[in-house]
């Protein structure tokens, strides 16, 4: 194919997916104000009317904001595309005589820079507008100023030998080189993984072991009875942002921790707040976590494949703009490029988690003996975060990695009946 024939079928391909993307995003907007005349039947005895009522104008506000966020970016990739701004870039910076890594690391991290800045406006409204509208932004300017530039320091520390490995993968290993550079990014992600909880996470939050006293024991005596090893059960002070609650594990092996937002436990009753962390653990002993990342490492060793088989075809550079093939040209074009493409896989995916998160829930009504306490948690955390419940159900499909609550809670009392 010609570079005018792989652009006119990639244009093809763009706009497909953003008349789509912006049709799902319209329905759901369009289902949530059918839906506003009243609190649904199914949730009427726990959410009032004023909540719900709220839920409906954050849902229909994010939603708004999303629509134009998504098409100024897709604008602005479609003008970089056209404009030849990709290989105008790569010229400024091969002007400065670095070698070929060094030259793609620059250009890589000067076009990360730019998009990043082109965004912020849409970061900014979103956390101190939107966010601070609705009363869940708890985040000060000078702490956000602060994120960013520890956001920016962890990025260089960590993306630099990433990509300085990757670039001398891909040039002196051969043929095969897109299988060992799969194992040394594979290797890199399990690392990351492994350290974050004691070195990275602390940057940005403080982690406190949770305090003695009843939720400690209870969630102790659950842990104990699951036969589920943890180095400990830490608080994280998820207040000082946000005012949104979560719980999560992070880290595997002996470094493997329980983190509770300090926004849940003050919001969910001690067995709610036990049921959440049962269901986490479902997700830890059906092996979710091992199967997920099992099938994102299969993933990208099929990028990986792919990029081997493109990295050297030119007219796939000269229609996004390069005069020539490069390493980091070829990752530029198979991450900013490729999005279109996958975005029409991701239901397939979302399938996989939706599924991993009915099995997590089953686990959970067995662990603590019936589905009340955890159907109370998700009831009173979407209560809490305004959380759309009534998603179009196309919407849902395509973007959803957990069943809609309604589905949830569902499928766990019918579960517990059946039991």
């Amino acid at each position: 194919m010609t570079a005018g024939n792989i652009l006119a079928l990639y244009l093809i391909v763009f706009f497909i997916y953003v008349a789509w993307e912006s049709l799902l995003t319209v329905l759901n907007m369009r289902h949530v104000r059918r839906n506003a005349g009243g609190v649904p039947d199914f949730f009427r005895r726990h959410i009032d009317p004023d909540t719900y009522g709220r839920s409906v104008d954050y849902t229909l506000t994010k939603g708004n904001f999303g629509l134009f966020a998504s098409l100024y970016s897709s604008a602005l990739l479609l003008l970089f595309i056209l404009s030849g701004f990709f290989g105008q870039l790569d010229g400024l910076v091969s002007s400065g005589g670095f070698g070929s890594y060094t030259h793609g690391v620059i250009f890589i991290y000067s076009l990360s820079l730019i998009v990043s800045v082109l965004n912020l406006p849409f970061g900014l409204y979103s956390t101190f507008v939107i966010e601070e509208r609705f009363g869940f932004n708890k985040m000060s300017f000078g702490l956000w100023v602060k994120d960013q530039i520890k956001g920016l320091i962890l990025s260089l520390l960590l993306m630099t030998p990433l990509l300085y490995g990757l670039f001398w993968f891909m040039d002196a290993s051969g043929p095969l080189w897109w299988v060992y550079a799969f194992l040394f990014v594979s290797f890199f992600q399990l690392l990351l993984m492994y350290i974050y909880p004691a070195w990275i996470a602390p940057w940005f939050n403080k982690f406190s072991p949770l305090d003695e006293g009843q939720l400690r024991e209870a969630i102790e005596t659950l842990a104990r009875r699951l036969e589920f090893k943890t180095a400990g059960i830490f608080l994280m002070d998820g207040s000082r942002r946000s005012a949104h609650g979560n719980a999560y594990f992070t880290g595997f092996g002996k470094n493997k921790r329980i983190v509770l937002f300090d926004t849940l436990i003050n919001n969910l009753k001690d067995e709610q707040t036990v049921a959440v962390l049962a269901h986490e653990i479902g997700h830890q002993k059906k092996n979710h976590i091992k199967k997920s990342l099992a099938f994102s490492m299969l993933i990208t060793l099929a990028g990986f494949w792919i990029l081997s088989v493109l990295l050297d075809y030119q007219p796939l550079f000269l229609a996004f703009g390069f005069e020539q093939t490069s390493y980091h040209g070829a990752l530029i074009i198979f991450s900013f490029v490729s999005a279109p493409v996958t975005y029409f896989l991701s239901p397939f995916f979302s399938l996989l988690s939706r599924k991993h998160e009915y099995e997590a829930d089953r686990y959970a009504v067995d662990a603590v003996g019936g589905y009340q306490p955890l159907s109370e948690a998700l009831l009173s955390l979407s209560k809490k975060s305004l959380s759309n419940l009534t998603p179009h159900p196309w919407y849902s499909f395509f973007h959803y990695s957990h069943p809609t609550l309604h589905e949830r809670i569902s499928a766990m009392k019918r579960y517990a009946e059946a039991g």
